[in-house]
């Protein structure tokens, strides 16, 4: 009986992308040569490899990955696509979680294109190490962190158009409930959407002529000012 070979289930970047957006895929060959397959006239900027996971249950990790990101909030991009609008860190933790239980687990993280292996910990080896304080992820948006509640009305600003809030982080539009990136892809303008069609939907939404993405800085600044 032939003995399963391992293969790798892989973060991407871009830097033709925003930071908290990535890619997240398997693949059965070394993912340098992935991520240069990808590169393609698609996109303006080649994917940079993040960090990748080795394990002959590559397949079934990169499901388990993928199920776990959807269950947290509306962070794919498109549904029959594997790009994510999530921080490479977050995505980084996700794997990690996913590694301990397995025996053969390897992960690579990669700074400035170099790999420095982070599980399982290698001790008597020169890792890097980093100075600065880990950047805390952000937490993914709802309306609480802008003091906002359901029934609360916002507007879309490419549209002027009134929208109101129903749940932690979605809009009521027609009988629908829509997360706010999602409606920003699907009702945004043509003449404004962007070529990745990934939205922070804060951004494109307001209360009382403050972005919900300008009101949820001020909050954090405020937060850390009096912490």
């Amino acid at each position: 009986m032939k003995t399963q070979e391992p293969g790798y289930v892989y973060i991407l970047t871009n830097p033709s992308f925003r930071e908290d957006w990535v890619k997240i895929g398997k693949s059965s060959r070394p993912v340098d040569v992935r991520s240069k397959e990808l590169d393609n006239t698609a996109v303006p900027l080649p994917f940079e490899v993040y960090a990748t996971l080795k394990t002959v249950k590559y397949a079934e990790i990169e499901r388990i990955v993928h199920r776990q990101i959807d269950r947290l909030t509306d962070l794919r991009i498109r549904q029959n696509r594997e790009f994510f609008n999530v921080e490479p860190e977050r995505a980084l933790e996700i794997l990690l979680d996913q590694a301990i239980p397995i025996d053969d687990a390897v992960i690579i993280r990669y700074e400035d294109g170099k790999p420095y292996q982070i599980y399982p910990a290698v001790e008597g080896t020169n890792m890097r190490k980093k100075s600065a304080k880990k950047k805390e992820p952000r937490k993914p948006f709802d309306f609480s962190m802008v003091g906002l509640k359901n029934g609360d009305e916002i507007i879309f600003d490419a549209l002027n158009l009134p929208l109101k809030i129903s749940g932690k982080n979605k809009v009521e539009y027609e009988g629908r409930l829509w997360s706010l990136s999602a409606f920003c892809g699907t009702f945004l303008p043509e003449e404004k959407h962007n070529k990745s069609e990934a939205y922070q939907g804060p951004k494109y939404f307001s209360y009382q002529g403050k972005t919900l993405w300008e009101i949820r800085l001020e909050k954090e600044k405020n937060n850390k000012v009096y912490a």
